[in-house]
């Protein structure tokens, strides 16, 4: 499916206050600024639509605006692997841009998103000419890719339990930072995520709901005992 029609900023461009600049472009001169401003494009992908697919050139680095998103990658019986879930404000490109030249993962939004696109050879050029930039872009994107392990890493040291309420507290503490949200994936979304089988999710958010954990309607998640869905989690 092709993306939405994006809404092109050029002439009205806002990235000498965009929140991208406090993010990772600090370091850049209002003139290199206005260069990435003309070499940028935000554009908007409805829910479920592919951002990009696993093999496609690569030919920008990624910027989630508003939204959320998944990372994925499809394996050879055609099930996905999810690998993380990126919320606003965070780079979305892969680690690999700079190395190679196709995308290693696929991107999905999973609510409607904004994704800033910068051509990757500014980028590039940016890396060549500003050594604080370059330091201060790898520093974030050094920090994605701890968060990405560490969370992989809480997951696979859990049991069934423990990974479905590490994820449902992820998903409260982390992405929505509220008891109340919408759940934007799928229970075969979050067995994918934890590594676990649908069954075995679905059963156990019947428990967490027999339990008075937590209460559901439809994708809506009610933590009603959040201390108890911690305990869960730690002990998992």
């Amino acid at each position: 499916m092709a993306p939405m029609a994006y809404n092109p900023t050029k002439g009205k461009c806002n990235c000498l206050t965009c929140q991208l600049r406090n993010v990772a472009f600090s370091n850049l001169s209002d003139t290199d600024i206005a260069k990435v401003c003309e070499a940028r494009e935000e554009i908007s992908y409805a829910k479920g639509e592919i951002i990009h697919h696993e093999g496609d050139r690569i030919h920008n680095f990624k910027y989630l605006k508003h939204g959320l998103v998944k990372l994925f990658r499809l394996t050879s019986d055609g099930d996905e692997q999810i690998i993380t879930i990126t919320r606003p404000l965070e780079f979305v490109s892969n680690i690999n841009v700079f190395h190679e030249n196709r995308y290693r993962y696929s991107l999905a939004a999973l609510e409607d998103s904004v994704v800033c696109c910068i051509n990757i050879d500014l980028i590039r050029d940016l890396i060549e000419h500003n050594g604080k930039f370059a330091l201060h872009l790898i520093s974030v994107l050094s920090r994605a890719s701890d968060s990405i392990i560490s969370i992989g890493l809480e997951i696979r040291k859990r049991n069934l339990a423990g990974r479905t309420a590490y994820v449902l507290l992820y998903f409260s503490n982390e992405i929505y930072r509220s008891r109340i949200f919408d759940l934007p994936v799928s229970r075969k979304e979050i067995a994918d995520f934890i590594s676990m089988s649908p069954a075995n999710v679905i059963r156990t958010f019947s428990e967490f709901r027999r339990d008075g954990i937590i209460r559901t309607n439809g994708r809506t998640i009610e933590i009603l005992d959040i201390d108890k869905l911690e305990v869960i989690s730690k002990r998992g």
